[in-house]
């Protein structure tokens, strides 16, 4: 049994009665570094965990029924984990002639649990704040829509705007998305993929998940209001989005975006919309920017300043 044992990995301990060791197999060389035959718990566990296996060992042999306990060796040997089983070993009159401790190591599976959990509270974190910039949608689409079937039918829009720039987050681990691919994954939901009516210049960065989420919403209102007053409403149309950093003052650059097209600026003066709500103030609240939007004659102008924390640059 002692030689089956040698090729498990688990640590079983034998003591008699007065908790002096009779024989042990696997037992770690930072533990002890010769062998523990005779020796008391004391002067071989890790001094962290002594004193409860030490009441746990004498509470079975009190009772003759199991205990089971988990604890943890210190930071010495970078404080491993480890399950601990402590059984009764009765003679044939049913005295108690010693205690069989069993013990395996948990450290793998601590670390995966507490990795689990990091993550399960990352998850409700951003599920939340994903509910609350839902919620705002659809306040402020309510806010401007004069049925429901218009209410309904922006509010979809929006919704699937902010799935497809999830779906990027999500494929990267939650990370973001780099500037490129979501301007290509708002366009293509109404332009196709191979369009190329809307074209950006200048640097690609790397948008944390908020940004994404966001700036995602402001594209997929330019390209709506495009598409119905704009450069995409009319035959060969054009829309030009560039992106600059701006590091002037000797801090942080600042990522500045800026959408130009040609439009007709009347109809969109003479309708009111959440589009504008959310360019101009949900959108560079929400990343601790500026913004400007300019309808001049036949021509709009939309510029949104993302501070440093947003982004990461090559």
């Amino acid at each position: 049994m002692l030689r089956a044992l040698r090729n498990t990995g688990i640590i079983v301990i034998y003591q008699t009665p007065d908790l002096r060791v009779q024989w042990g197999q696997n037992v770690p060389a930072e533990w002890s570094a010769d062998d523990i035959a005779g020796k008391v718990d004391n002067q071989f566990m890790p001094a962290a965990a002594i004193e409860r296996i030490v009441e746990r060992k004498r509470a079975v042999l009190a009772s003759g029924a199991p205990e089971m306990l988990e604890f943890r060796s210190g930071v010495d040997d970078g404080g491993r984990w480890y399950d601990m089983w402590i059984d009764a070993d009765t003679d044939d009159d049913g005295a108690i002639a010693g205690v069989v401790t069993t013990i395996v190591e948990i450290t793998e599976r601590k670390r995966r649990e507490q990795t689990l959990r990091t993550l399960l509270r990352e998850v409700s974190h951003r599920s939340k704040n994903l509910l609350a910039i839902i919620q705002s949608i659809a306040t402020q689409t309510g806010r401007y829509s004069s049925s429901i079937d218009t209410f309904l039918d922006r509010f979809r829009g929006r919704l699937q705007s902010l799935a497809s720039s999830q779906d990027l987050v999500t494929s990267s681990n939650w990370r973001g998305a780099m500037l490129s691919e979501l301007v290509e994954g708002q366009v293509a939901r109404y332009r196709g993929e191979v369009d190329d009516s809307v074209s950006l210049e200048g640097v690609d960065v790397y948008l944390n998940p908020n940004a994404a989420l966001h700036i995602g919403l402001a594209l997929h209102e330019l390209v709506v209001n495009s598409m119905s007053h704009g450069a995409l409403a009319r035959p060969n149309g054009h829309a030009r989005l560039t992106s600059s950093l701006n590091g002037a003052g000797g801090g942080a650059p600042t990522l500045v975006l800026v959408w130009s097209e040609r439009t007709n600026a009347v109809e969109m003066q003479d309708e009111k919309r959440f589009g504008s709500v959310a360019l101009e103030r949900v959108v560079p609240l929400s990343l601790d920017g500026k913004a400007e939007f300019h309808l001049e004659k036949d021509r709009l102008d939309y510029r949104l300043e993302v501070p440093a924390a947003n982004f990461e640059a090559d």
